[in-house]
């Protein structure tokens, strides 16, 4: 493109090159020198000059975004013209080509790729392969259909082996969680302070005392149950009515007792107990939990080979992962079962409240004792509704084997499910009722079933049992699925009641979300001398 003044200055001339090397001209202006001064002129030859090539770069943007909107070839011809037809196969030999080439796409979709066929490992080797060896079309096709299905599958086996991976991420116990319950035990045997009396023996009477604000927590991890007791006392407004009855295995039990020793949480009372200290836990009365732990089918089926028997090809990742996570051996842990038994362990209480080890408490939980539950025995959050799909979309079909004609008999698969991590039980009304039974007479069932009537561990038996004792409860009480949902809302997990990292990726292993963790490890002290000794660092 030349822009050309005349010697007079009262023409302008704008031209454009040809393929001939002439040019010819797209625009021709005439002036009048008396209406027009040379300033003016020189100031219009100076703005043309700053505007024309932006004008020529837009015009040749919108003319390539109208070809990439083309819905179709012919659309695409017509942008082009002529030269563009042909280039795109649009006229009669190339619409033939065109046809031939669909034709044996969709010939070899339908065939079995040869059994001698090797095909190329990467896209170079094929460029380089199809120049020393001419393949014909067809050839061509099943070369790429080989490639395409070694990389699909190549995929599916990455994300199986990852989620393995994650699988045996989530049941392991960390170095330094491990050692911290070492040293304690250690503590225990060797320092009298840690051996103390939980609570003192003044506060005795308080255990059993329903004008206080009661708590129970299940569980073997120390580490864990500092954050839920922390976090739950930090929250509340009243922290001098809280009782925290905390409930360990026997192993854990003399770390669990050293650590609430030497780490009051004053003014809150808390008292821990073993298995082994529970009078009423006998295999008589617990005979099928003797019997999940004892089975050995089931200790295969929880810590056998998780690939064994599973056709990788015809499942789905994520029936695989769910498939690996009610795999998990916290299942058949008593210490997993024993909410069942909570009108039988704190006979003198009315209500309580029950947490899971992976929560942290963020608002005062005071008026959760205030709900009116109805006459119901269970006041919890269901999850078959809510914005999230994902975490609030479970109902009795996500959980039971609707093709076993028992549960189709007695169950409906569009019951709404609910959420263990954080429910208030009336252990009154509970005491009233065969909730108990149900679950043992289900449990058996299941096994006798082979575990055919569900697979994902001690919330199916549950729904069962409970089933007409729920009394929902508003969800901003109890935000579920920070352990398997990564999109997680930040604000909403800021202004949950109770936020539950229940999945695998729980907040105290590598496996956790970075961005969900630190509003657990807030609550760690990091400051204390056995989290400092164990390398349990601040992330």
């Amino acid at each position: 493109m030349q822009l050309h003044l005349s010697p007079s200055m009262r023409s302008i001339t704008i031209s454009s090159s040809t393929n001939n090397n002439g040019f010819v001209d797209l625009m021709k202006i005439k002036v009048a020198a008396r209406h027009i001064s040379y300033r003016t002129l020189f100031y219009t030859i100076l703005v043309l000059a700053f505007l024309l090539p932006f004008v020529f770069i837009l015009t040749a943007v919108v003319t390539l975004e109208g070809v990439n909107n083309c819905p179709s070839l012919d659309c695409i011809g017509r942008r082009f013209g002529p030269s563009g037809i042909k280039l795109l196969g649009k006229d009669d030999s190339g619409r033939r080509l065109v046809k031939d080439l669909y034709k044996i796409l969709n010939q070899v979709n339908t065939e079995e790729i040869p059994s001698g066929l090797k095909f190329p490992e990467s896209f170079s080797q094929l460029v380089s392969d199809i120049k020393s060896n001419q393949y014909d079309a067809k050839t061509f096709a099943f070369l790429l259909k080989a490639m395409m299905e070694k990389l699909e599958m190549d995929l599916r086996e990455a994300k199986f082996a990852e989620l393995m991976n994650k699988h045996f991420a989530a049941s392991s116990i960390p170095k330094g969680i491990h050692c911290l319950s070492l040293r304690l035990t250690d503590e225990y045997s060797s320092n009298a302070h840690a051996r103390k009396q939980l609570p003192p023996p003044e506060l005795l009477p308080l255990l059993s005392d329903n004008s206080y604000r009661h708590f129970v927590l299940s569980t073997d991890n120390i580490l864990a149950a500092s954050v839920v007791v922390s976090s739950t006392v930090r929250s509340s407004l009243s922290p001098e009515k809280i009782v925290f009855h905390i409930i360990t295995d026997k192993k854990t039990y003399a770390g669990m007792h050293s650590w609430f020793a030497l780490n009051p949480v004053s003014p809150a009372i808390v008292e821990v107990k073993g298995v082994h200290q529970f009078d009423w836990l006998t295999r008589e009365n617990v005979p099928v939990l003797e019997a999940i732990e004892s089975h050995n089918g089931i200790r295969s089926y929880y810590h056998g080979n998780h690939i064994a028997g599973t056709n990788l090809s015809e499942t789905t990742p994520r029936v695989f992962a769910s498939k690996l996570q009610a795999r998990s051996p916290k299942y058949i842990s008593l210490l997993n079962h024993l909410r069942i038994y909570l009108p039988e362990l704190f006979p003198n209480l009315d209500k309580v409240i029950f947490l899971d080890d992976d929560v942290v408490i963020q608002r005062d939980l005071s008026p959760l004792w205030e709900i009116e539950l109805g006459g119901k025995v269970n006041g919890a959050v269901e999850t078959c509704k809510g914005e999230d799909e994902w975490v609030m979309s479970k109902r009795f079909r996500n959980y039971f084997n609707f093709s076993h004609p028992l549960i189709a008999e007695k169950l409906n698969p569009d019951e709404c499910a609910w959420a263990y991590g954080m429910n208030i039980f009336d252990l009154r009304a509970w005491r009233k009722t065969n909730i108990r039974d149900t679950y043992h007479s289900w449990l058996k069932e299941n096994l006798k079933s082979n575990l055919t009537l569900w697979k994902l561990g001690t919330l199916p038996p549950a729904l069962i049992a409970f089933k007409g004792h729920v009394h929902p409860i508003d969800s901003s009480w109890h935000l579920l699925g920070l352990g398997y949902q990564n999109k997680t809302n930040i604000e909403i997990v800021k202004e949950a009641a109770v936020i539950h990292y229940n999945g695998q990726s729980k907040p105290w292993l590598p496996i956790g979300f970075e961005h969900l963790r630190p509003f657990w490890t807030k609550h760690v002290n990091y400051s204390n001398d056995f989290v400092r000794n164990c390398h349990i660092l601040e992330s």
